[in-house]
């Protein structure tokens, strides 16, 4: 079934802010955001690297935390105003769900929930100003990330998963469902004006697939590839380049030294205008995930990272896509 949108959520959510995620290799982790993805190094304070895109002023986009596993800690969403977080604090409590406030460095108020599908949140409503660094053109390395843009995490439930962040004011843009039928495969949910902030696929859950940066053209995302080559990293592209037709987005992924998933990509379009109707996507139909040559790997699709302690559920949707393995099969 189709979600309906709240337009007066408890809370006002803005966008897709900052991911934390543990890394066993600290310095490995930050020189590969930094010289193969292109990230801008903010800080290294002891065993925690705070990172962002050249286009960001807020402090951090991406937290590496040592640790002595690897697991995707919190996904980020920024709200309007300090009010957002108390409201947000009492919501969670009315609702039953896991919450905590925290103190984080170089940010406003935090809280930390968990949502009904066991997706490790974090909110915070400001966080420390720093240098944009967008007309630094002498400094753009790599795929020269622009700013963070959305997250991608796996679930057992997307029913579940998209009536709740619909209730919270989210609006789904696109969507896969199995053939001839409502039933979701897959949402994508904005609150900022394009895509997708947050999306939710079926799967093995919860898991985060991948956290995603802006880049600016093509052309970057082809030099992010040759860079990655050049610096003995080409085997960690995991996909593309390519072009999704969920999005309309050009791609690559990319896989940190941790296996964490990282999205370049470019040229998604506007969805601002109220009237505007979610496209639907028929799970058989290969380009709504490449709109021009081979299908995603089994890797791709089936393998993501964990959040600490929290159980993993089979997919309750069994319709699977079609993967390069089973392309190669019959051709």
């Amino acid at each position: 079934m189709l979600p309906t949108t709240n337009f007066q959520p408890p809370f006002a959510i803005t966008r897709a802010s900052h991911v934390a995620m543990a890394v066993t290799d600290l310095e490995a982790s930050v020189n590969f955001y930094r010289d193969v993805v292109g990230l801008v190094v903010t800080e290294v304070d002891g065993d925690t690297a705070y990172l962002r895109g050249l286009e960001e002023s807020a402090h951090h986009s991406l937290v590496l935390q040592q640790a002595p596993e690897a697991k995707a800690l919190r996904v980020g969403l920024r709200v309007r105003t300090d009010e957002d977080i108390f409201a947000a604090e009492r919501f969670c409590k009315d609702a039953g769900l896991t919450y905590q406030r925290v103190e984080r460095a170089h940010q406003g108020p935090t809280l930390q929930f968990t949502d009904p599908v066991g997706t490790h949140m974090e909110l915070t409503s400001s966080m420390s100003l720093v240098e944009r660094k967008m007309q630094n053109f002498d400094e753009f390395v790599a795929g020269a990330p622009q700013r963070l843009d959305h997250y991608q995490v796996v679930t057992y439930d997307v029913q579940k998963a998209t009536d709740f962040w619909t209730s919270l004011g989210m609006r789904m843009s696109e969507y896969t469902a199995k053939d001839g039928t409502d039933e979701l495969w897959g949402t994508w949910m904005e609150v900022k004006g394009n895509t997708h902030d947050l999306v939710f696929t079926n799967g093995r859950g919860p898991r985060l697939h991948h956290f995603a940066y802006t880049v600016p053209d093509g052309t970057s995302l082809l030099h992010a590839a040759d860079v990655a080559g050049a610096l003995g990293a080409g085997e960690e592209i995991d996909r593309g380049p390519g072009r999704h037709g969920i999005s309309n987005a050009l791609f690559l992924y990319l896989r940190d030294p941790d296996q964490h998933r990282v999205e370049l990509f470019t040229t998604h379009y506007q969805f601002i205008d109220l009237e505007e109707q979610p496209i639907r996507w028929d799970i058989s139909n290969p380009k709504r995930a490449q709109l021009w040559g081979m299908p995603a790997s089994k890797r791709w699709f089936f393998e993501a990272s964990e959040f600490p302690g929290e159980p993993v559920f089979e997919p309750l949707l069994t319709a699977s896509p079609d993967t390069l393995e089973d392309y190669l099969a019959i051709h």
